[in-house]
């Protein structure tokens, strides 16, 4: 294969030196952590805050690797024996180096998918699409950062399409990762509200996600919401190499005829002179936006509309991610509790508020990394709650009072308002109140950790 990895190779590319061992082994499978590694594995000791994973590499011998990739200087004793270590001055460098060179060595085409909101639901919709046609990579889990995209990267083998989430939490980030993936199409889902604390405002927030572009070529194609403020603006200013999608703004793949149910979604695409009927199996307006980058994606990769539609068809979430079950007192629980923002507070409110039970409960905690707007952003998922038709809200931590108090600014009764600083708190309070035929939705930043509550009410 041509982009097979040695660990002559691997030497050679990331200018180190193998300290001991075989230069002949074929490295195929690279881990960063202990805990999961797999015979055979490559072992790379990452430098972090807490723990330099260099110091682990005992360990990982003993769990079955079979090199390992080290900093210099990283240990003070080594048995060489039939151990194979190489040495680098940086292990993160070493990483980018290995990435590039699987990318730069494959035919693979490459979609890279960043925005403030829904980046994972998008990735996943793509991939669903495109392994209609193509043996395709994604990015599992949160592997989206400097450390983690290019671990997915190494993962290549023979296939045809890679779908790789980019995130970020400061300027220049996605620059440097959109330099390793090099993508074919880039997507920009949205420009929201996360990460504003760090950025201090949504025009820096636009810059960072457009510096996606930055590894592309000059046949790149830029995929935008043009229903995003912000998105749209730019788009009217740069049409070159820009494909929209949309369904309040006239885009180039426009949704019509949209149909919101409580557990899916139908709508009509309109592309060029063609339209066609799609249907989504998760509810949800947000669903419709994915879909349609789906649709733009398998298009310009040249998929059959059918296949696109029957990738769209077969659709199925992350875990965490708007996960929807009845646990046995029949309550019926919206899991959508990995992270929030103000627009995806927003879009799970929209689904809560579609369902028909008896009564709607949004159990809603802090927007973390929101720095000064805090405040006036969590007052405006408060206003927008009152307009929801929910029955009752409740909120936990410090900063998702200002949700309740901007709720009942807005006309919400004080008796259906309930707030906790602590999730025992929450716990304890739904384990009492919620009653068979209750639909309750759980939202907040990870750091909260609500799949404390969800966990609790899957054994009500």
């Amino acid at each position: 294969m041509q982009n097979e990895l040695t660990v002559k190779k691997i030497v050679e590319l990331c200018k180190g030196e193998l300290f001991c061992g075989d230069e002949t082994i074929i490295c195929k499978s690279f881990t960063k952590d202990t805990r999961t590694i797999q015979k055979g594995d490559v072992y790379i000791g990452i430098k972090g805050e807490k723990f330099d994973g260099n110091s682990f590499y005992e360990e990982a011998f003993l769990k079955g690797a079979r090199v390992c990739i080290l900093e210099r200087g990283s240990f003070k004793k080594v048995e060489k024996g039939d151990k194979t270590i190489i040495l680098v001055e940086n292990t993160i460098e070493a990483l980018k180096d290995l990435a590039i060179f699987k990318r730069d060595n494959t035919e693979a085409y490459f979609v890279g998918v960043t925005g403030s909101v829904g980046k994972t639901s998008t990735r996943d919709m793509i991939y669903s699409v495109l392994k209609e046609k193509f043996k395709t990579l994604k990015t599992e889990g949160n592997y989206n950062n400097n450390i983690g995209l290019p671990l997915t990267l190494l993962r290549l083998e023979e296939e045809k399409a890679a779908v790789i989430e980019m995130g970020m939490n400061a300027l220049g980030e996605i620059d440097y990762l959109s330099h390793i993936t090099k993508p074919h199409i880039s997507v920009i889902t949205n420009v929201g509200t996360a990460h504003i604390g760090e950025l201090g405002s949504r025009e820096n927030i636009l810059k960072a996600k457009l510096e996606i572009k930055n590894g592309m070529d000059d046949t790149g194609i830029l995929v935008l919401n043009n229903d995003n403020d912000l998105l749209h603006a730019y788009y009217e200013e740069n049409k070159k190499n820009v494909v929209t999608i949309g369904i309040q703004n006239k885009s180039d793949f426009f949704a019509t005829d949209v149909e919101l149910l409580e557990d899916c979604s139908t709508f009509n695409v309109h592309y060029h002179n063609q339209v066609f009927s799609a249907f989504c199996p998760v509810p949800g307006i947000a669903f419709v936006y994915n879909s349609l980058v789906a649709i733009a994606v398998g298009i310009f990769l040249k998929m059959d509309i059918e296949d696109i539609r029957k990738g769209i068809k077969n659709f199925s979430l992350t875990k965490n991610r708007l996960e929807i079950f009845t646990n046995q007192k029949g309550i019926t629980v919206i899991n959508d509790s990995y992270n929030a923002s103000v627009d995806s507070m927003k879009s799970s409110l929209e689904i809560l508020k579609n369902r028909s039970e008896k009564r709607k409960i949004a159990v809603l905690g802090t927007m973390l990394e929101l720095g000064d707007f805090s405040e006036d952003l969590h007052k405006e998922v408060g206003s927008y709650v009152s307009g929801c038709n929910i029955d009752i809200l409740v909120t936990v931590g410090e900063d998702a009072l200002y949700i309740a108090e901007s709720a009942k600014d807005n006309g919400m009764l004080e008796n259906t308002i309930f707030s906790f600083q602590k999730n025992e708190e929450a716990i304890f309070f739904l384990k009492e109140f919620l009653n068979a035929g209750d639909v309750v939705l759980l939202k907040a930043s990870n750091g909260l950790r609500f799949i404390e509550i969800v966990e609790s009410l899957k054994d009500v």
